[in-house]
């Protein structure tokens, strides 16, 4: 049986007939889109997308925050710059 990660489902044909009938009310919070009873794709509002982005951002940004934390490093002479 397959997973399905998010609290809202929706048949293929149902997000077809009624699209901005569901978006409304799944409001902020993802929806799964199912065929064939099976999770078949999730649908985002584009704030909640823009943010999945910038989360996923931020763990790259860190992971290379901990990967250059232990050097090398170079040292530098502010008059020299």
């Amino acid at each position: 049986m397959d997973t399905i990660l998010a609290n809202m489902t929706v048949s293929v044909t149902e997000l077809k007939r009624n699209f901005a009938g569901i978006l409304k009310q799944a409001e902020d919070s993802p929806v799964a889109v199912l065929n064939h009873n099976r999770p078949e794709a999730y649908l985002l509002s584009a704030a909640q997308y823009e943010r999945l982005l910038a989360h996923l951002d931020d763990l790259e940004d860190a992971k290379l925050v901990r990967e250059r934390g232990e050097g090398p490093f170079v040292e530098v002479n502010l008059d020299e710059l």
